[in-house]
């Protein structure tokens, strides 16, 4: 029994030790490398030792490992990646700025904006509710009555000092101011209901305006901001010479009107839908409609809606309210059928550059136009009804509908030819029937022994008076009422057209006065006519608006400075040639046989001799005899 149970434990051994060798060699069949065969006893090839998906998952899981690390450390990547960014830029605009600094201004200023709007989002995220707080103090009833008493006081006396120190070396800029308040007299007498006229809405909009002309026209930093910021406009718009050359050829660009200003509403239409897709629009509307709402305390939709009119055309603005407008008042449906006829749109704007016209002054025109038609629309058509608006969050703009900035692009261009065609079109039909109208009045005319009367002739009497209450000068206002009166009954388009042929007169050197004709209106004339043109406002507001520009216009430029100017060689006539001369000539006195004496600004200069010289062989006058 010994023996037998003996032999059994070694059998049962044998077997736990054969298990044990056949899981050894399963385990190491497990893990023979990636690659290996296995082979039988005769050596015969048996295959890859691994299962196909034990192998790939053996093969993914690095990757996979570096997926959910980087899934885990992406915030801290996307950080480091754009700070890397910011570095690389500072050290390209530190080098541009260095280099030239005159060249790198444009992205100076871009840079600036830039800076200037994440630092705000950044404040009002952190500093926001903070700020809130501290501000609840004012809104006590009694405290916010004192402020604007104190406020309308300061302003009233500051308005006073300005005008009684500004005018009392220009008397003849007191015209406008009368002619303001005669506009708005006439407004007033004019209003639906003249009780319910909310002054503070008036005010505030016509000294936005005031302030802003001032900054534009009167400060020197404002102008030459204004002014850098027409050539940037005036250099972009010029791109889209490139693709209307290779469309239409650099003849016709050249020659046709067709193919230089046409092709500009498309490319800027293109421009402004890409713009309107990233968000950009909406958020300068939104905030210059915040802006106008919390100081004029009009409410969001109309606001909204003539702020838009400052970059979108009268027919695109009210469709940023689209959704409102059935609850809207008339009183608001007014504000915003106003603000669309004050303004132009951005489109046409690049058209009107193109005509030669200065685009500081049309750009300065739009914007300011915006507070001033809120303001006149509340005197004609003061609130008298509960608006749903009155919120102070204003009212939200939504994206584009388009899926990428190319479908954007190709839309805003595809749009831009409509408006485009409706420009051609009304060219067109209105010159043919300004034409046909001219030459029945001229018909007429000639019955009764009536030369020369035209339709020009006749706006240039009867829209006289009102634009020497602007402030143009008398021998100016027959050409300035002769194109308002066209831009009103005709088309802006053809207004302007008239007033860059009289502006290329002036800067060619043309002659003043032709056989008793005036040929070209002055600078000062040049810009009134540019603001009154600029839009599709009524009357009245027109004259509100330039009649404040008239008070803050200062000649600038070489007129200032033709001593300097005519002590330098000149070969061409130009508007400063002919200007500086008109001066000299005025100031010389003949001495029979002896040389001319000189008085003013050329008495006792060396070189005053041979200026007058000079201009005696461009221009004839009788001290050139």
């Amino acid at each position: 029994m010994e023996k037998a149970s003996g032999r059994q434990s070694i059998a049962l051994s044998t077997v736990e030790t054969g298990t044990e060798n056949l899981g050894l060699e399963l385990m190491e069949k497990e893990v023979e490398p990636e690659g290996s065969n296995r082979t039988d006893t005769q050596g015969h090839s048996l295959g890859d030792g691994l299962a196909p998906s034990t192998h790939q998952r053996r093969r993914q899981w690095p990757f996979s490992k570096a997926r959910s690390f980087c899934k885990t450390h992406a915030s801290l990547f996307k950080k480091i990646l754009l700070g890397l960014l910011c570095l690389a830029y500072a050290a390209y605009f530190l080098a541009a700025c260095i280099l030239n600094f005159q060249r790198a201004l444009a992205l100076f200023v871009i840079t600036c904006l830039v800076i200037f709007v994440l630092v705000y989002s950044f404040l009002k995220k952190l500093l926001g509710k903070k700020l809130t707080r501290c501000l609840k103090p004012f809104e006590n009833s009694r405290l916010r009555l004192w402020m604007k008493w104190v406020f309308a006081g300061v302003s009233l006396v500051g308005l006073i000092l300005w005008l009684a120190l500004d005018t009392a070396q220009r008397p003849e800029q007191l015209i406008s101011f009368a002619g303001i308040c005669m506009f708005i007299l006439i407004l007033f007498a004019c209003s639906k209901h003249h009780r319910a006229v909310s002054w503070r809405t008036v005010f505030w909009g016509l000294g936005l305006q005031f302030v802003f002309g001032i900054l534009v026209i009167r400060t020197d930093p404002g102008y030459s901001a204004f002014q850098w910021l027409g050539e940037q406009v005036q250099i972009f718009l010029n791109y889209t010479v490139a693709g209307s050359s290779f469309v239409f050829g650099d003849t016709l660009v050249k020659d046709v009107f067709a193919f230089q200003a046409l092709p500009i509403i498309i490319f800027f239409g293109c421009v402004m839908s890409i713009l309107y897709y990233l968000g950009l629009v909406q958020w300068v509307v939104q905030k210059v409609a915040w802006f106008l709402q919390i100081t004029m305390g009009t409410t969001a939709t109309e606001t909204l809606a003539v702020a838009g009119n400052i970059f979108v055309g009268m027919t695109e603005a009210p469709l940023l309210v689209r959704p409102y407008l059935g609850d809207m008042t008339l009183s608001e449906i007014h504000a915003v059928m106003t603000g669309g006829f004050a303004t132009i749109s951005g489109t046409v704007l690049g058209a009107f550059i193109s005509f030669g016209v200065d685009a500081s002054s049309l750009i300065s025109a739009s914007v300011m136009a915006a507070p001033c038609a809120l303001a006149l629309s509340k005197l004609a058509y003061p609130e008298v009804e509960e608006s749903k608006f009155k919120i102070k969050e204003g009212v939200k703009l939504s994206r584009g509908k388009e899926r990428n900035v190319l479908e954007a692009a190709s839309n805003g261009a595809t749009d831009a030819i409509g408006l485009a065609a409706n420009v051609a079109a009304n060219l067109v039909a209105f010159l043919a029937v300004l034409a046909f109208i001219n030459a029945a009045l001229s018909w007429l005319g000639e019955l009764v022994d009536i030369q020369g009367l035209t339709f020009q002739v006749i706006c240039s009497y009867l829209l006289r008076p009102m634009v020497f209450m602007m402030g143009v000068e008398w021998t100016d206002c027959p050409m300035v009422a002769e194109m308002v009166g066209i831009k009103f009954f005709i088309n802006e388009f053809v207004a302007y057209q008239q007033l860059s042929k009289y502006k290329n007169k002036r800067l060619s050197g043309v002659e003043e006065w032709i056989e008793g004709e005036k040929q070209w209106i002055s600078v000062r004339a040049e810009i009134i006519t540019t603001f009154s043109l600029c839009g599709f406002a009524n009357l009245s507001s027109i004259g509100i608006t330039l009649g404040g520009l008239r008070i803050l216009y200062v000649s600038r430029g070489a007129e200032a400075d033709c001593v300097s100017f005519l002590n330098t060689s000149f070969t061409n006539r130009t508007y400063e040639t002919y200007m500086c001369c008109r001066g000299l000539f005025q100031s010389t006195s003949l001495n029979g046989t002896n040389p001319p004496s000189f008085s003013g600004l050329w008495e006792d200069k060396e070189f005053s001799a041979m200026a007058l010289t000079n201009c005696c062989g461009f221009y004839n006058n009788t001290v050139c005899a």
